[in-house]
């Protein structure tokens, strides 16, 4: 008896906010609207999210964990670079049902200015994985140019593809993803 259960789930409150982002833009929608929305109070909004742009990365934190022990398994015998595109097509796979969403979701962190900073941090955190992962591979340190290099254009890489993404609905993002890490790899077949 550990007192009433949850009135909503993070995926509730989420669904709600978004439907507002899309109704009154991003900026123009308050924690106290949403709340509101979903019959929750302000103090219960802030027990699921940190913030309303928390809101907006949604699993982001669960997606970073699953990222690095992909690569923590990854085999050692394979190509370093394989692993890496493979688990940066795995952090980025959608279910049918989760592609309006994560479509919505990518258009404002994309395209909202006051969600760049936030995304400036989350970003980091998520290169911090790749450099860590390349630094493991190549015995380097995670801040010597190497790991840092990768780590910043695979991270323009995943940017280029959900850009493209976004620009051709209708497009397979994990084909995009895929594509815009082989070339990283420097691998052109097919597109000479």
């Amino acid at each position: 008896m550990a007192g009433r259960p949850p009135a909503t789930t993070r995926g509730d409150i989420e669904a709600v906010a978004f439907a507002l982002f899309a109704r009154n833009g991003f900026e123009e929608t308050t924690v106290e609207e949403f709340a509101a929305a979903a019959g929750i109070g302000r103090r219960t909004f802030f027990r699921y999210f940190g913030s309303k742009n928390d809101v907006v990365w949604g699993e982001f934190d669960a997606g970073l964990g699953h990222f690095r022990s992909v690569l923590d398994c990854a085999d050692p015998d394979r190509p370093w670079m394989d692993e890496l595109r493979a688990a940066v097509v795995d952090f980025n796979a959608l279910d049918a049902e989760q592609v309006p969403v994560h479509r919505a979701r990518m258009e404002l962190i994309l395209h909202v200015p006051a969600l760049q900073a936030y995304a400036t941090l989350m970003y980091a955190r998520w290169r911090e994985v790749v450099t860590g992962f390349v630094a493991g591979r190549t015995g380097a340190k995670p801040d010597e140019l190497l790991p840092r290099l990768v780590g910043h254009a695979t991270l323009a890489a995943a940017v280029a593809a959900y850009e493209q993404w976004l620009a051709e609905p209708g497009t397979s993002l994990e084909a995009l993803l895929d594509e815009c890490m082989q070339w990283l790899a420097g691998d052109d077949r097919g597109h000479e």
